[in-house]
């Protein structure tokens, strides 16, 4: 998959769950796709929220590690 798709889904699944994230204070924006590793930046409520991981990994990694072929991992940066 080029990385211009994965970027487009990627981007697809972080604007479906940004509202979410958004109603709680918080913000999430793609920095990269590097080696099938996403980096994101939380912004808001969510910087130095201590549910965060569990909202980056049982959430948002979740959907994209069974929607984007090649993703292995989403982290915060």
């Amino acid at each position: 998959m080029s990385i211009e798709v994965m970027t487009e889904q990627v981007g697809q699944i972080i604007k479906r769950v940004r509202p979410y994230i958004q109603r709680d204070g918080g913000d999430i924006e793609l920095v990269n796709i590097e080696d099938g590793i996403v980096y994101v930046k939380m912004g808001g409520a969510c910087d130095g929220c201590a549910a965060i991981d569990i909202t980056l990994k049982q959430g948002i990694e979740t959907m994209m590690l069974e929607n984007v072929p090649g993703i292995i991992a989403v982290v915060t940066v």
